[in-house]
């Protein structure tokens, strides 16, 4: 339940702006707020029918967007791709050996550009 109530939220937070105020309340009530259909159609002053139906409705809709977009899939793959880019940076931050041989191979970087440099110069 927890991982739909996650979904939901990740799909809300992407596609939110495209449904109805009407929509995005109902939703936004029972996902966010964590309020039953029956709690919510006494707010509204709807039927616990009329709230089910717009929800399943609106979930519908947004898995429609998610599809046909795939912005939350996005969202997450490059999440994941970052993450992992972070892993690599720290392993070669902890790693001595390997932050020596590249201070080495910057200074002769430098010393190749000085060279050049010079070579145009004259």
């Amino acid at each position: 339940m927890f991982d739909k109530i996650l979904q939901m939220n990740l799909l809300y937070d992407f596609y939110g702006q495209l449904l109805t105020k009407k929509q995005q309340e109902v939703l936004q009530l029972y996902y966010t707020h964590d309020l039953s259909l029956g709690e919510i159609s006494e707010q509204l002053g709807v039927s616990r029918q009329a709230v089910y139906d717009t929800v399943k409705r609106t979930e519908k809709l947004l898995f429609e967007y998610e599809k046909k977009l795939g912005l939350v899939h996005k969202f997450i793959t490059t999440k994941k791709q970052i993450q992992e880019i972070l892993n690599i940076v720290e392993k070669i931050e902890n790693n001595k050996q390997l932050c020596e041989v590249i201070d080495s191979i910057q200074e002769e970087i430098k010393k190749i550009k000085r060279l050049s440099y010079d070579i145009l110069e004259k």
